[in-house]
């Protein structure tokens, strides 16, 4: 069986016919090749003749994953918590929330948090900052905190420069950078304003440039909405994570477009996938009311975060900055926090008063943002340790 990314689609010479027309760039065993329309349905027409039939090719991919998940057993061979079992135990947590922004007359959709720790730009439906769509689903502040990137239905990526006129109101345009062919469900700037990362509802993610608009790079793989996407730290490599309806979360070499790891454990679809803060490992959120840890290096989940209890689904996920909490908004309006180590609930946090849409700790660590359907966000913050920063600041932008 051929193992196939698409990438893009171009114009130049076929590498079967050598006639100038629109091209499909794929990979054949690793090989790229570029094949116009027609020599591509010959390929797959005697494909079929040699006796390639759908049921056969199913029956072969199911071999492989058999195959790579008795691999990927070969490396299981302790517990994580097992090898927690001598670390320490974490005491109570007791997180309160310091502030609620109530600035949005709608359901709060998502939000992120500037690298300066002061500022928040959020989206809801209300239109504060005009938008050619009424569902804002994703939005990413700029590393240099001088733009803000956001989309959703009207499947484009736009980037706002937040520089203000006499009047306070934004003096630059904004800019529309990517163009999907469906909805747009996530961004997220790289490690500088100039490239820009996207997922989207037709089922890839791709990397673009944002002063030209060019497409850079994209990525095929998922089957379904690609509903979410996170970056790895900039000292772990190029490379980045996307969750989907296809309940699989793929890692991607942002050079090569090629998918380096997939894990399919999840038994719905995955709302939020987030680094450990090493990058050697991620979490993600899923509909089937479960968190899952997946290990990079021994190429397979961990650990499920999980009680009979929990009914509904998480929606958003986090970790502190240390690593060893686990943040999960649900959508029985709650946020359970998990030992990442041991595997247990170590607090149940309250106080939104609808689904848990969106949930991110600060560049610092010392406090959280949850966004919620209730139309508020709210800033929470362990015991007494309240940051400077946030009793100062409190300035939130609205998408």
């Amino acid at each position: 069986m051929c193992d196939q990314t698409f990438l893009a689609i171009t114009f130049g010479p076929c590498d079967s016919c050598s006639e100038n027309r629109p091209l499909m760039n794929l990979y054949i065993k690793t090989e790229p090749i570029n094949y116009c329309s027609l020599c591509m349905e010959i390929m797959a027409c005697q494909g079929l003749a040699s006796g390639e039939t759908l049921k056969s090719l199913k029956a072969e991919s199911e071999t492989l994953r058999k195959k790579l998940e008795e691999e990927r057993k070969k490396l299981h061979d302790v517990e994580l918590e097992k090898v927690a079992e001598k670390a320490e135990a974490l005491g109570e947590l007791n997180m309160k929330t310091r502030r609620t922004l109530k600035g949005h007359g709608n359901k709060v959709l998502c939000m992120d948090w500037c690298k300066d720790k002061r500022r928040i730009v959020s989206s809801s439906q209300e239109h504060a900052v005009t938008m050619p769509t009424t569902w804002v689903m994703a939005c990413a502040y700029a590393p240099s905190g001088c733009a803000i990137a956001c989309g959703g239905l009207d499947n484009k990526c736009s980037v706002y420069p937040l520089s203000l006129d006499k009047d306070e109101n934004l003096a630059a345009k904004k800019k529309s950078v990517a163009m999907h062919t469906n909805y747009l469900s996530g961004c997220t700037f790289t490690n500088s304003d100039m490239q820009i990362l996207t997922s989207s509802g037709d089922g890839t993610s791709a990397l673009w440039d944002v002063e030209s608009g060019q497409l850079l790079q994209s990525f095929h793989g998922h089957s379904a909405d690609v509903l979410t996407l996170d970056l790895a730290p900039s000292e772990t490599g190029n490379t980045f994570v996307s969750g989907g309806s296809d309940k699989k979360a793929n890692v991607w070499d942002l050079r090569s477009g090629q998918n380096v790891q997939s894990f399919d454990t999840h038994d719905s679809d995955i709302n939020c996938v987030k680094y450990y803060p090493s990058g050697d490992a991620f979490a993600s959120a899923s509909d089937d009311s479960t968190c899952r840890l997946f290990d990079l290096r021994a190429d397979r989940e961990v650990s499920i975060y999980s009680k009979d209890s929990i009914m509904f689904g998480a929606a958003s996920v986090d970790f502190s900055l240390s690593g060893r909490l686990l943040f999960a908004g649900y959508n029985d309006y709650t946020i359970n926090v998990w030992d990442v180590l041991k595997g247990t609930r170590v607090a149940i946090l309250f106080g939104h008063e609808n689904r848990v849409s969106s949930l991110r700790v600060s560049p610092d660590g010392t406090a959280f943002c949850s966004g919620s359907w209730d139309n508020t966000l709210r800033v929470r913050q362990e015991g007494r340790g309240v940051g400077r920063e946030l009793k100062q600041g409190g300035t939130t932008l609205y998408g």
